[in-house]
């Protein structure tokens, strides 16, 4: 018989986190839809606890885009008011500052910042604790399901990856990539980003090729 998961209490802290999030991403809406940027947190925090992640966990999902997409000032805020762990997931979950992003301007240099970040952030991954590796792990799940649900839509289709730096193979190899380490560090969540990920090279129409690195 299949072991119940402890349940998860959510606290005050929870719903502290839901306005957090959103009065810092109350401008940001998703890549190609005008969904509110919300959504996507909302979902990486569903999918924490869906995969068994506690609610420090559920929070830093919430979090996890404000430093990267806010500012570096919101570290010692997420700290004060959620505690280290918090903050340490989040960290943990950030591969670049809304800073350094604003120092690439022309299309090679914001390439160049985009690969240079993400193989930077893989070999973070091979490294990280398990609190981190979940919620990173469900962070890139839910935008992986996004990717495919377009590739899905007639109205969009392959055009998707001309949302992202990365473009088709960029993007395809950084999930191949990504998918595989988290697959190697059994997180509880890389079967089912493993899946995605394979569906998405198939509506790509690309065979899985060899990772980012």
């Amino acid at each position: 018989m299949k072991a119940r998961k402890p349940q998860v209490h959510l606290t005050n802290k929870f719903t502290q986190a839901v306005d957090y999030a959103r009065e810092q991403h109350k401008d940001q809406t998703r890549k190609g839809s005008g969904i509110p940027y919300i959504y996507h947190l909302l979902g990486v925090a569903s999918l924490v606890l869906e995969y068994g992640g506690d609610e420090v966990q559920a929070i830093a999902g919430l979090l996890h885009d404000v430093i990267e997409d806010c500012g570096s000032e919101h570290e010692p805020i997420i700290r004060t008011l959620f505690g280290d762990r918090t903050a340490d997931i989040v960290v943990a979950c950030t591969d670049g500052t809304q800073e350094s992003k604003a120092g690439a301007q022309t299309p090679r240099a914001k390439y160049d910042n985009w690969r240079e970040r993400k193989l930077r952030y893989i070999a973070h991954l091979r490294r990280e604790k398990a609190d981190a590796l979940l919620v990173s792990c469900c962070d890139k799940l839910h935008n992986a399901r996004a990717i495919v649900a377009d590739l899905e839509d007639p109205h969009v289709g392959r055009a998707v990856f001309d949302r992202f730096t990365g473009k088709r193979d960029g993007t395809l190899r950084y999930y191949q990539s990504i998918s595989h380490i988290f697959a190697q560090r059994k997180v509880r969540a890389a079967g089912a980003l493993e899946n995605v990920v394979k569906r998405m090279h198939a509506l790509a129409g690309v065979r899985v090729r060899n990772a980012l690195v």
